[in-house]
């Protein structure tokens, strides 16, 4: 076969013949490929710890605590898509179960971020440099 009959055996090859689905192609979009949920949780990782809008309202999460929490932000989203009952029979469905993993991730994330911040504040401050009213760590005094 010649060089220039290549592009039009695959073209023959993957157009489907009227009224049927191509056998070699299937789409699905629920549930997401781990690829796909390996994204989610770096992008996770970049928001709890980058330049954001929730760290900067809540603080960054250190990297060391960023990654093992987004791996169980989206675990958890995942998992309560896949119990929510939605069949992903068609792209349709498929969608709806995507929409509502997106939104458990987003509410998880927002839970994560929020106690975090509460129960850093709750915290009692350090004894080994207390804060000023600034919020600005003072050497503690010894008495000589």
């Amino acid at each position: 076969m010649a060089t220039d009959e290549l592009p039009a055996a695959a073209a023959a090859a993957a157009a489907p013949v009227a009224g049927e689905e191509s056998p070699g192609f299937s789409f699905s979009i629920w549930p997401p490929t781990q690829r796909t949920r390996d994204a989610v949780v770096k992008r996770l990782v970049d928001t709890l710890g980058g330049d954001t809008i929730l760290c900067k309202r809540y603080g960054a999460v250190p990297a060391a605590d960023a990654e093992p929490a987004a791996r169980a932000i989206e675990a958890e989203a995942f998992d309560a898509a896949a119990v929510s009952g939605v069949v992903a029979d068609s792209v349709e469905e498929g969608i709806e179960a995507l929409q509502l993993y997106s939104k458990e991730v987003s509410r998880r994330l927002l839970d994560f971020v929020k106690s975090r911040s509460a129960a850093a504040k709750a915290a009692p401050p350090s004894e080994e440099a207390p804060a000023t009213s600034e919020g600005e760590a003072v050497e503690p005094q010894h008495a000589a």
